[in-house]
Order: structure tokens, then C-alpha cells, then sequence
């Protein structure tokens, strides 16, 4: 199982970045998860766009979903069709484009959900955000893969988790930024969610140019000692 990391800001890029958006590749087969703002080139250096088995997304705001729109003239140039699984957001005017495009076979899934896919078994989780927002688990060969997409507290959510090899948690705000209200977790509660989860690894994504990270990784690191921040181009294996 490996794991690119092509865009980790969020909710805007850093200079020449990109925001969310992270290619997972297992039993010979890969995976999108979000495709935000600047994340369609960076995957179109590594892996096809068309060729992937699926893009999964956490939901329809725009730093994860919005590079979904000029993927249409690619796949439509090339007479492909790609599905796409997210949750239900009757709000998101992004996700009515989907839903109209030819290119796209859209599925709707929700906190619960388990699917096969030859193989790959992948989980639907809990997410707590201002819109429909779910994460994912990825189970295969053995291994096993987290992604919280964006979300703040939640009971139970460390189960959810529960010995990954690698989980991927949105960090954004310092501690003195953070408030039960905000619509993301801290770092420090990041990394209390992987301590709590026994998860392997940890790595914090979802990162705010405007915030210093060298602080956000010094509060991850007093909860939890193997963290990383998510850097663009990084590969990861497990």
C-alpha cells in the first residue's frame, strides 16, 4: 500500500501548492481521495486521471472536490467515465455539476457504509462539519489506511481508527485557535485521536498557510511522538 500525498492545505493553497487531495495505491489498484484546488496536475503526473478505480471524497467544499470540474474535458476528450463516491450535500452546487456530467458514475455513500472493491475493502466513516462530511478506512493486504477528511470532535472516533498503519488527520488549528464550534480538530487533538486509536503513524494534513506548522507539530508531538506534517510529493509506504 502506498500513499501520495499531491495537495495537503486547506482552506486555500500555499504559494504553488495545492489543498487536499491524496492518491492511494493497493492491491494493484488506486484510489483518489478529494481532488481539490491544483490536485489534477500533480495527479496527472504520477497516475492517469482516467485510469484510476475510483476518487472518493470527504465532501463537496471546494479546497476537496473543486478539480473535479476540469477533470470533466479530460475524461470527456477521452470518452471515460470514472466513479466517483461522496456523500449526499443537496446544498453543494459542485456536486449538481457532477451529478449532470456523463463522465461521471456518481454514488452516494454515508457513515456506515463498507464496500468491496475486488479486494480493497473500504470503511465510511463519521465526520463532524458544517456540511455532510464523512472519512474513510482502507483495508488491504494486511494493511490498513485512515483518512478523517474534515472534522472536529467526535464520540467514538478513535474506534473508528483503531490500529491503522497510517492515519491522516486534519490538524489545522493550534491549540489557542481551536473551539468546539470550529469545524476542524487541533493538532493536539490530532494526535491525541492517533494515541487513543493505536494508530502506527501519524500525519497532519489540512494545513492553514497562515498558521506556523513547526508550532502545530510541537503540540502533536507532546500526545503523540511519531507525526509528521504532510508535505506535497511525499510518498508513503505501508
Amino acid at each position: 500500500m502506498r500513499v501520495h500525498l499531491l495537495g495537503v492545505c486547506g482552506p486555500y493553497p500555499a504559494s504553488l501548492g495545492a489543498t487536499s487531495g491524496y492518491l492511494l495505491e493497493a492491491e494493484g489498484r488506486a484510489f483518489q481521495f478529494d481532488l481539490g484546488s491544483g490536485v489534477l496536475s500533480r495527479l496527472t503526473a504520477v497516475f492517469p486521471p482516467e485510469d484510476l478505480d475510483a476518487v472518493f471524497l470527504s465532501h463537496w467544499h471546494f479546497d476537496h472536490a473543486c478539480d473535479l470540474l476540469p477533470l470533466i474535458y479530460r475524461l470527456e476528450s477521452l470518452g471515460a467515465v470514472l466513479r466517483v463516491y461522496a456523500p449526499e450535500d443537496p446544498s453543494s452546487a459542485l456536486r449538481a455539476v457532477v451529478s449532470g456530467a456523463s463522465c461521471f458514475d456518481l454514488r452516494t455513500v454515508a457513515s456506515g457504509d463498507e464496500l468491496d472493491l475486488d479486494g480493497v475493502r473500504v470503511k465510511v466513516l463519521p465526520a463532524r462539519h458544517p456540511v455532510p462530511c464523512v472519512g474513510y478506512r482502507v483495508e488491504a493486504g494486511g494493511k490498513s489506511f485512515g483518512y478523517t477528511g474534515d472534522t472536529n470532535t467526535l464520540p467514538g472516533l478513535s474506534g473508528c481508527y483503531r490500529g491503522c498503519g497510517l492515519l491522516l488527520a486534519d490538524g489545522l488549528f493550534p491549540s489557542d485557535l481551536w473551539e468546539e464550534t470550529k469545524p476542524h480538530l487541533s493538532a493536539a487533538l490530532a494526535a491525541r485521536l492517533a494515541r487513543d486509536a493505536g494508530v502506527e503513524r501519524l500525519v497532519l494534513t489540512h494545513l492553514n498557510p497562515s498558521i506556523p506548522q513547526a508550532l502545530l507539530l510541537k503540540e502533536a508531538r507532546e500526545f503523540f511522538p511519531d507525526v509528521r506534517l504532510a508535505s506535497a510529493g511525499a510518498v508513503l509506504e505501508l
